[in-house]
Formats: structure tokens, C-alpha cells, sequence
């Protein structure tokens, strides 16, 4: 049989993206939150509008779905299915670290935690499911706001808190660390969000690339980071195995 051909897929995922937000998105945006080429992206598009499932506005020039497609809004994949497809994964990557893992996804302009395994040590914990996170101040935050355009929208027009001295309130700082998670492919965090805990997280991809998510790691600083306060490499490539795991599972292409 033959195999998934990549073009429909990146359609597919274009169309889902398209599908989140109320407002248009431009082909750069969309070829960020895709990880695609800016070419690549707007090949796909002018394609798509070409048969009628994307409409492009005269005025900006940014993209938004056809009138034929207007149910796919309700399409994409919601938190209760990335939870049942990440939860063996996210046991092993607590075993495997040693830390507490969240699941994190967007909503209303911020994070929710989808799911959450307790540290295996045995120490009392809170449990952490449905508690909004900032996305500015956390590393499951960062990776959602470096790849989901309408998460980074609703943080544009909205202040930047600073919840601790570590946390960043500077958009252009901000703007500059998101470009590095694109980059790296994961996101860290060093008691932003809290005093002494710091966190490392990667995106959770679907069909042709889409992020839906976001998995990572939280405990204390010595213990995720080195004296110097940079992420331990190692509990890097373990969070990121977890993370690619789950997007193979979801249909994401290696």
C-alpha cells in the first residue's frame, strides 16, 4: 500500500490551523506555526485557494477559510484525545526523569494542564489538571506560544505579568526566546513562573506538523539545571524522545 502523501497532510494541517482562530493569519505565520518553509506554505495556500477551501483578503493579503469549509472550526484535536494518546508516555518520561510531567494545551489565551503525574518519589504534591498557566512565564507556555499563532495573538494584546524576578516581561526578550524554541525545539523555563522551580517542555505535533499541545517536566532547580542555570542536556533529549513519541502516535511525521 502506498504511503501518506506529505502535501495533503500540510493542506490538512493549514486547514486545521486556519480553522482555530476567528481572525485571518499570513503566510508567515502560518509557515511558523507549521514549521514549514515560507515558499512551501504558500505554494499549499495558493493551492487551497485556488479550489475554494481558503479566501485571501485583498487588503492584507492574510488567509482565512473558504465558505465551503467553515465546519472544519471544530475539527482539530481537543484536550481529552491528546490526553488519552500522551498518558503512557508521560508515566514513562516521570519514571525515566524522576519528575513531575504536565500536558499542556492552549485555551482562551492561556495554557491548561491536560493531564499531570505526580513526581515518583512518594513527597506530597498538588494535583495540577485544569490549572492555567502563563504562557510568557513557562516552558510548556513558551512552545505553544512559538507555534500556535492564535495562543501568540491573545499574548500580544494582553500585558506580561511578572510573577517572579526571573520572569520575562519584555516582549522583544520574549520574542527573541520564542524564536530560539523554534529553533532548539523545546522550551525551558528557570523560576519564572515560581521561586526555586524551573521546567523543560516540547510540542506535541498531529497530521502534517500542527502543534496540539505541548509535554514537559517541572521540579526544582538544581536538579533540572546545572550551577550555571542552563538545562540539563540529558533530561532535555528525554523530554523531546516523550515528545516525538507522542506526535508519532498522533500521525506526525518523523
Amino acid at each position: 500500500m502506498p504511503g501518506p502523501i506529505q502535501s495533503i497532510e500540510r493542506a490538512a494541517a493549514i486547514l486545521r490551523l486556519l480553522a482555530r482562530g476567528a481572525g485571518r493569519l499570513g503566510v508567515g505565520e502560518i509557515a511558523g506555526a507549521l514549521d514549514l518553509a515560507k515558499p512551501t506554505a504558500h505554494g499549499i495556500l495558493r493551492t487551497l485557494q485556488g479550489v475554494g477551501f481558503v479566501e485571501q483578503d485583498s487588503a492584507t493579503g492574510k488567509y482565512q477559510l473558504g465558505a465551503a469549509l467553515l465546519h472544519l472550526g471544530t475539527s482539530y484535536l481537543d484536550a481529552n484525545e491528546l490526553r488519552s494518546r500522551a498518558i503512557n508516555w508521560a508515566d514513562a518520561l516521570a519514571a525515566r526523569t524522576g519528575e513531575a510531567v504536565r500536558i499542556g494545551a492552549p485555551v482562551d489565551g492561556a495554557v491548561v494542564v491536560v493531564h499531570h503525574v505526580f513526581r515518583p518519589d512518594n513527597t506530597e504534591q498538588a494535583l495540577e489538571l485544569g490549572e492555567l498557566l502563563p504562557p510568557h512565564a513557562t516552558a510548556l507556555g513558551k512552545v505553544l506560544l512559538a507555534f500556535d499563532a492564535e495562543l501568540a495573538a491573545a499574548v500580544r494584546g494582553s500585558d506580561l505579568p511578572s510573577l517572579t524576578r526571573r520572569t520575562i516581561v519584555d516582549r522583544v526578550a520574549l520574542n527573541r526566546a520564542l524564536a530560539a524554541v523554534r529553533q532548539a525545539g523545546w522550551a525551558g523555563d528557570t523560576e519564572e513562573f515560581r521561586p526555586g522551580e524551573a521546567g523543560i517542555a516540547a510540542p506535541i505535533r498531529a497530521h502534517g506538523g500542527l502543534v496540539v499541545g505541548a509535554i514537559g517536566i517541572s521540579g526544582p532547580v538544581d536538579r533540572l539545571c546545572d550551577p550555571q542555570l542552563r538545562h540539563r542536556p540529558a533530561l532535555i533529549t528525554l523530554v523531546r524522545d516523550a515528545a516525538h513519541a507522542v506526535s508519532r502516535d498522533l500521525g506526525a511525521g518523523h
